[in-house]
């Protein structure tokens, strides 16, 4: 019986539910026996009135339903029960109603208790067969009101078939009755199971009857019937009768079990292999000279297969289908195991094309896995299948499951082999423009804007026309999808219009016409004047107005042609006297490649700066100030937006060859040559260029912008020193010098090498000699000539080599030994030490070694010479009061600081109280107090630790600080702080009293810091106390409504570093060993 609430310890009220759980799965026996009972004893009373009828079945479904969990607690009173019913079965007195009422209890119990158990309670003797036989035979099948009748009498006749006994002699010698012959038992079972008889039934019995039975059920023409349930069972024996005509075969490749042991299957392996190898081929010719009976060809039709692979039918809201499409994969994939490539060749195509159509196309994930893995097994069995390796490894199981890429990629890939292209066309235009689902419309009118230029006349001459009905038509869904078909195949044919000549074609022909302007140009061809002229600079203006329409690997060859096309059209064509430019012509084309520096393609603006770069001297002459003037206001604009990089590199180059062709004259005008008014403003774009460091997606791309600059700067500075040298003043080339040594000291290998080698090429030229250079001698003594091989791919500037050991700027163990080199030159210290700053503090290991290699050797060097320790100081908090909201120097002057404190470089300050060097330093931190830059903030905390050794009121201020910090609102931090803290106590033991330094170092190893702040505050401020440091309070700011620590009773208000974390190091082992002496 079930416990009561009380027994299982629950009280009523809200628990309702999970009390009724408990009670059911706490049932102990079948508590409801009587009632039961008199339930069953009463249905001869009741059955007569359909209101105690349908009652008494109401109550007795409620007491069965309760033991549904656990239904063997029915066992002990199954047999009564089933008895108690079957006595009024078994009566004659009993009425239909009432014979029909106790079927329906006894189907209760067996739903109940499971039709396998169940079924073993029924009498099952010899005296039963022709009772229960014929008891179903009066049964009605039409009346749905008493099928639990028909049901239980079934499972009651299959169990009395079972018993060994032959059932022909239950006819015994019984005469007919009423002239009537007496029907055999087995044919009377026969007649009520014949709709399983193909399916249990033996093919060599059944073959015989199968063509009739085929040619009846033809003639039912049950496919056309209107009941679904007829249609399904239909098929179903159709299905059954295919199988009886076909002979049952044997797959080769099935697994054969040899002898249990090994060595008689290693024996027998020998002597069987001839025999079996003569045995299989003799099954085989026997398997292949079978005839498959003509029959079949009406059971297996490709033709509907196909059909069957895109049906789908509506219903409401939603389309019926994908379980037919799924079972037309499965059939596909059976072909290409069951028919030779040769028989299956005829319908190769369809097959195919249905097969992807449904792989990219179908709604249901399924469906479209399905169909890609029959194609893929069609492939590789048949090998007949179009193109079936490249589609299969295009829309394999796991392309094929997301739908927005089998439609607007996939499909457009597989349109590109013709065998395709229309029917997937067509497939979208007949049945997924107007399909049910909005989501299919859309896609399905991008994938045809995909694929117009895979078939445009088709589109244009067959698709467009019957779209255009049905954008009209009285289908709404139909008309949506039309119209939005139209508009995207009309886009699409125009876009293709627009890219005649600029396609594939375009990019093997329009470098081809360009190289033919130019070599025409060149042969001084008698077209001056002619109308030709036009065309070609037509040509070339389109190109670089369309450059973005060109792909990526052959924008730079169709750029070069371009440009080199133009020069040579203009030399020979546009001169309207020898050295004298045709004012129209020159006019339109100046004004329209600066206006094109303003075009948001930015390869249009490439195109326009390189365009104004390639220009003859007679073209820029009485411009050259406009020109520069465009040139240095994209360069200016677009560098403080961050955009059109390689337009900027491009718009440098095109300064310094406008230069060059203009020409330098000291007293020359501004719009016309390189002169003394000019030249300072010149000198100022490419030296702003040169602090381009411009990064996106692809990384630091202000470096072709700085590798340009750099080129730039050494053709104008060697151009000008070798025609006007008195306009080159000290400071520009101080600037170029130091610009070029910062970028020597840079982590990049490619552009140091460059920015080294231009700096070399600068200090040894002679032919011009460069003035004003900075420690010129100095310079000479440490990059001697002979010891260098130097090679610019520059016009202007020298190349020379020797045969003794050069020096390789690509690599850090080479280049850093010299660059270092420069800190000792005033001019160049600032710099030098900027550009070792992202060297060092960088991430790429071979760079940050030797860097900081020779830096800590330069530091040594000094560590002793005050005055030299003290400028480097300097220099170095100038660096940092310059950047400290630049990241990208910020970040690794940090990392830089911390290595040239744990080096102790500056020991010599640290010995001096109070030294303003560490006093100015954390003045500097407080711009730090609310960056949340991970990567800053656990630099930050390495720092501080470092500043520690640092005499007087500074290690106060630093254990303020980091005190603060082991109550920061991230755990992390916390945590990472107390590491710092007690490494750095273990490495500095002078720092606090050594009376308290175990107590300290035992709270910050042994505290959980990422515990709550509550917890963790009072273990802060204990540490306070020991360290004789006022405990912080919390200050809120009014203004921000933000909270930070500060010390009240310091005379001046710190203001802590709100966020700074520090990724815990490891320990070294002699730290370790110091920690494990203390806890002990």
């Amino acid at each position: 019986m079930a416990l009561s609430e009380t027994e299982s310890g629950c009280s009523g009220g809200e628990g309702g539910e999970s009390d009724a759980i408990v009670e059911a799965s706490l049932l102990g026996g079948f508590s409801e026996s009587s009632e039961t009972r008199a339930l069953i004893s009463s249905l001869p009373e009741v059955h007569g009135d359909p209101l105690t009828s349908e009652s008494a079945t109401e109550r007795f479904l409620v007491i069965m339903n309760r033991y549904q969990e656990q239904p063997h607690l029915l066992d002990p009173h199954l047999e009564w029960m089933v008895n108690m019913i079957l006595d009024f079965v078994r009566s004659e007195k009993s009425s239909p109603s009432l014979v029909h009422l106790s079927f329906r209890f006894l189907y209760i119990i067996c739903k109940v208790r499971g039709y396998k158990v169940f079924m073993q309670l029924f009498p099952h003797e010899v005296a039963d067969v022709q009772p229960v036989l014929d008891l179903l035979s009066r049964q009605d099948p039409t009346d749905s009101e008493t099928w639990e009748t028909r049901y239980m009498l079934l499972l009651w006749l299959s169990m009395t078939c079972l018993i060994p006994f032959d059932l022909y002699r239950l006819d015994g010698h019984l005469e007919p009755e009423s002239g009537k012959a007496t029907v055999p038992i087995m044919d009377r079972i026969l007649a009520v199971a014949k709709a399983k008889l193909f399916k249990h039934g033996k093919r060599d019995d059944l073959l015989q009857y199968a063509p009739t039975v085929l040619q009846c059920l033809e003639q039912k023409h049950l496919s056309e019937s209107s009941q679904a349930t007829l249609r399904k069972l239909g098929v179903k024996l159709i299905q059954r009768l295919g199988l009886t005509f076909l002979k049952p075969r044997l797959a080769a490749w099935r697994y054969q079990r040899g002898n249990r042991s090994l060595a008689a299957n290693l024996s027998m392996s020998q002597s069987t292999t001839t025999t079996a190898a003569v045995t299989e081929m003799e099954t085989q010719e026997q398997e292949e000279d079978y005839d498959i009976p003509e029959e079949v060809e009406t059971v297996i039709v490709v033709p509907l297969i196909i059909k069957s692979l895109t049906y789908e039918e509506k219903r409401g809201a939603c389309s019926v289908g994908s379980n037919v499409r799924d079972a037309a994969c499965y059939v596909c994939w059976s072909f290409a195991r069951a028919y030779e490539p040769k028989e299956l060749k005829p319908f190769v195509t369809q097959i195919a094309r249905a097969l992807l159509i449904t792989t990219v196309f179908d709604r249901n994930v399924n469906c479209r896995r399905a169909a890609s893995a029959a194609f893929q097994e069609n492939v590789g069995r048949q090998g007949t299948f179009p193109h079936g390796i490249d589609i299969v490894t295009a829309a394999d199981y796991y392309a094929v499951g997301n739908l927005s890429n089998c439609y607007l990629n996939i499909s457009v890939y597989i349109a590109g082999f013709p065998e395709y292209t229309k029917a997937m066309i067509d497939h979208l235009i007949s049945m997924k423009i107007n399909h049910w689902d909005g989501v299919i419309r859309e896609l399905s009118t991008k994938a045809l804007h995909n694929l117009t230029p895979q078939a445009p006349d088709y589109m244009a001459t067959t698709v467009l026309p019957q779209l255009l009905p049905m954008a009209v038509g009285i289908d709404l869904q139909g008309r949506h999808g039309a119209i939005l078909a139209c508009a995207e195949i009309t886009h699409a044919l125009y876009k293709l219009g627009l890219q005649t000549n600029r396609g594939f074609g375009g990019e093997l022909m329009r470098p081809a016409m360009c190289g033919l302007i130019e070599k025409l140009s060149l042969s001084k061809m008698p077209f001056k004047n002619d109308p030709v002229i036009t065309g070609w600079q037509w040509l070339i203006d389109d190109t670089i107005k369309t450059l973005h329409l060109v792909s990526s690997g052959v924008k730079d060859s169709v750029m070069g042609a371009v440009v080199s096309a133009l020069s040579a059209l203009c030399e020979e064509y546009y001169q309207s006297e020898l050295g004298q430019a045709d004012s129209q012509i020159q006019d339109v084309l100046v004004s329209q490649y600066i206006e094109g520096l303003k075009s948001p393609q930015m390869l249009t603006r490439c195109g326009s700066a390189l365009a104004l770069g390639c220009l003859p001297r007679f073209m820029i002459h009485g411009k050259l100030k406009q020109i520069l003037d465009g040139l240095q206001q994209m360069c200016t604009a677009s560098q403080k937006e961050g955009t059109f990089t390689e337009a900027r590199r491009d718009a440098v180059k095109a300064i310094a060859q406008v230069c060059l062709k203009a020409g330098v004259c000291a007293n020359g005008s501004p719009d016309s040559d390189l002169c003394s008014e000019n030249v300072a403003e010149v000198y100022g774009t490419l030296l702003d260029a040169m602090n381009d460091y411009t990064t996106d997606s692809r990384g630091d791309v202000g470096a072709w912008v700085r590798e340009a600059a750099m080129t730039s700067l050494m053709e104008v500075t060697m151009l000008v020193a070798s025609s006007a040298p008195e306009i080159l003043s000290p400071d520009l080339v101080k600037c170029t010098m130091c610009c070029l040594a910062q970028q020597a000291a840079e982590k990049i290998d490619r552009y140091r090498a460059h920015a080294g080698n231009i700096f070399l090429s600068l200090l040894h030229s002679t032919e011009p000699a460069v003035l004003h250079i900075p420690h010129r001698e100095e310079l000479l003594t440490i990059f001697p000539l002979l010891s260098f091989s130097l090679c610019i791919d520059s016009p202007h500037v020298m190349s020379f080599s020797t045969t003794m050991t050069s020096l390789n700027w690509n690599a850090p163990s080479q280049a850093f030994k010299y660059i270092t080199e420069l800190l000792r030159l005033p001019e160049y210290q600032r710099h030098t030490l900027l550009g070792l700053t992202v060297s060092v503090g960088g991430i790429t290991e071979s760079t940050v070694q030797f860097s900081s290699q020779w830096l800590f050797h330069y530091l040594r060097g000094i560590e002793k010479n005050n005055a030299a320790l003290e400028q480097f100081g300097e220099t170095l908090l100038s660096i940092f009061r310059d950047n400290l909201r630049n990241d990208r120097v910020s970040i690794p002057f940090l990392k830089m600081l911390n290595q040239i404190l744990a080096n102790s470089c500056f020991e010599i300050f640290t010995t001096q109280e109070n030294h303003p060097f560490c006093g100015e330093l954390l003045s500097l931190f407080k711009e730090f107090k609310r960056t949340k830059d991970i990567s800053k903030l656990r630099a930050c905390v390495t720092v501080f630790c470092g500043l520690i050794q640092f005499q007087g009121d500074v290690r106060k201020k630093v254990l303020s600080q980091l005190l603060m910090l082991l109550c920061h609102s991230f755990p992390v931090i916390r945590k990472t702080t107390a590491s710092q803290m007690y490494e750095m106590l273990l490495t500095y033991d002078d720092v606090i009293d050594p009376e308290v330094l175990d107590d300290v170092m035992n709270l910050l190893s042994d505290t959980n810091w990422l515990s709550d702040l509550a917890t963790v505050r009072t273990h802060r401020n204990q540490l306070c106390d020991w360290l004789g440091v006022p405990r912080p309070q919390l200050k809120v700011a009014n203004n921000k409504q933000q909270s930070f620590y500060v010390f009240s009773s310091c005379r001046t208000e710190l203001t802590p570093l709100s966020f700074i974390h520090r990724a815990p190091s490891r320990l070294p082992d002699h730290l370790r060993l110091q920690k494990s002496r203390i806890k002990k």
